[in-house]
């Protein structure tokens, strides 16, 4: 290989001086553009002057410095250290479930630009530096609140559409003279829901509350199911929580009388499940309908998971049975087997005996349910739902009478903490002096924050349904870890603490 001449060497770094380096470089035997990245002739230093004045050049040129630019604008928007715009910017887009990926509409960057004047930053600043930072601040603006209050504690698990099993923790303040706040404050994945994954959650989510020790006598309350490795973890629970008094769900349980209910009446339950088929997915069908009752609801269609839903079904086709039958009966029984077994069902007279007698003797357990699950509720209300509700239901002296009164005790005897709530609220509204079933460890002062302690599970159910709707069809691809942030600050938007 030839010697290269030292003269062309120095003409070259001539050049790049010259131009600057920002636009050329050299290794001594070519000259090179890196806007263009291109080899450009150097033998004349026209060549190299007509090079940068094309347009080809002058627009590469252009794009690289706009590039620079937002390189320098981000860099200046990660480094900076109190930008509050952008902080709640974040907390605003996860406060109402705002993917950050619209950060990317040119459309939503200038609006957010034209009413702000701030410089909108990129998606994926938000993403490392701000959703973190403001799960954080969530987590201890909570910390904070419930450091020296009274607290009750709510756990239950489900399954996602990913097969996925997970758990959210429910904290709630027991207040005097009011309800209590209350906070999701952990979602945890378990490889499997028993007791001990159970134990270990709550032992975990104890310290994530109290980073310096754990308070255990401010634990007056644990909520859950019925489960029965949820019944397990909350006796080993109480062996650390001498206080803590283990309510299983009392809007769960009523679901589970509703359950035997429907049990006992096939029929029903058959009529319930066909005519919702022959209106599902069929227009013509339900024009039909609003032809012939346009002043009639369309016929329930009960989710068997949802509480009380199937007897809300049963009383509706009570209420409307010659109405609902007179428009079954219209359809061609060819059309559908569901219309068949309708048109069947009908015929038989005891049905609509049985759907007067459900109505009759059970027609207010939809109606209490509902008020269970009302947030902010008085211990007194809740046990007096239970009581009136065993008296009702204690009225039917019929043989299936009988058996679902029997599944009504069998379901509150095993409902061990209901005793003891039971016992608290009758010495809070001084119906006794007897403190039967209540740990010897909760004091009097302790009762006092019962007046609106919680003895449902439906807060912890809320946030699951926070969680499915944030876990869209196309956000499958979110790691567990961001769901949480984005999950836990939606939940609590609506408390500003400091």
């Amino acid at each position: 290989m030839p010697k290269i001449k030292p003269s062309d060497r120095c003409r070259l770094r001539a050049y790049v001086q010259e131009f600057g380096e920002n636009i050329f470089s050299t290794d001594g035997k070519i000259l090179f553009c890196k806007v263009c990245e291109v080899k450009v002739a150097a033998e004349k230093k026209f060549t190299i002057t007509q090079h940068i004045s094309r347009d080809k050049h002058l627009r590469a040129l252009n794009r690289k410095k706009e590039k620079e630019d937002n390189e320098k604008t981000q860099m200046f928007l990660n480094t900076t250290t109190n930008s509050s715009f952008n902080s709640e910017l974040c907390s605003m887009m996860l406060s109402a479930n705002i993917p950050i990926s619209k950060l990317k509409h040119p459309e939503f960057r200038n609006f957010l630009f034209k009413h702000t004047g701030q410089t909108i930053p990129d998606e994926s600043t938000i993403r490392k530096y701000y959703v973190s930072n403001c799960y954080n601040d969530t987590i201890n603006n909570i910390r904070a609140y419930l450091k020296d209050k009274k607290l009750w504690i709510s756990i239950d698990e489900t399954t996602d559409v990913e097969g996925r099993f997970v758990a959210n923790v429910v904290i709630g303040t027991l207040e005097l003279g009011c309800p209590g706040k209350t906070f999701l404050f952990n979602m945890e994945l378990l490889e499997k829901t028993n007791n001990s994954t159970i134990v270990k959650l709550f032992d975990k989510t104890m310290r994530l509350l109290y980073p310096e020790g754990v308070k255990h006598d401010n634990i007056l309350l644990f909520v859950s199911d019925a489960a029965p490795y949820m019944v397990k973890a909350g006796k080993n629970i109480k062996a650390l929580y001498s206080k803590m008094e283990h309510v299983t769900c009392l809007a769960h349980d009523l679901h589970r009388v509703a359950e035997e209910v429907r049990r006992h009446f096939p029929k029903v339950d058959a009529l319930i499940s066909n005519v919702k088929k022959i209106f599902v997915k069929c227009s013509s069908r339900v024009l039909k309908f609003t032809e012939i009752a346009p002043e009639v609801p369309m016929p329930p269609q009960p989710i068997l998971t949802r509480w009380g839903t199937w007897l809300v079904a049963a009383i509706y086709y009570c209420e409307h049975y010659q109405l609902i039958k007179s428009v079954v009966m219209e359809f061609d029984k060819g059309d559908a087997v569901a219309i068949e077994n309708a048109q069947t069902l009908f015929t038989d007279n005891s049905l609509e005996f049985d759907l007067a007698f459900i109505k009759a003797n059970y027609g207010n357990l939809p109606k209490y349910i509902t008020t269970l699950e009302t947030s902010g509720l008085l211990l007194a209300d809740a046990v007096g739902i239970i009581e009136k509700l065993r008296n009702e239901i204690g009225i039917d002296k019929s043989k299936i009478g009988k058996t679902i009164y029997q599944k009504f005790e069998n379901v509150i005897e095993k409902n061990k903490g209901y005793k003891a709530m039971k016992n608290i609220s009758n010495i809070l509204e001084r119906n006794t002096s007897i403190r039967d079933d209540i740990s010897e460890e909760l004091t009097a002062d302790d009762m006092a924050y019962m007046k609106f302690a919680p003895v449902t599970s439906c807060d912890v159910e809320r946030s699951f349904s926070v969680y499915k709707t944030t876990l869209t069809d196309n956000r499958r691809r979110f790691l567990f870890e961001n769901i949480k942030h984005h999950v836990i600050v939606q939940c609590n938007k609506d408390y500003k603490l400091g």
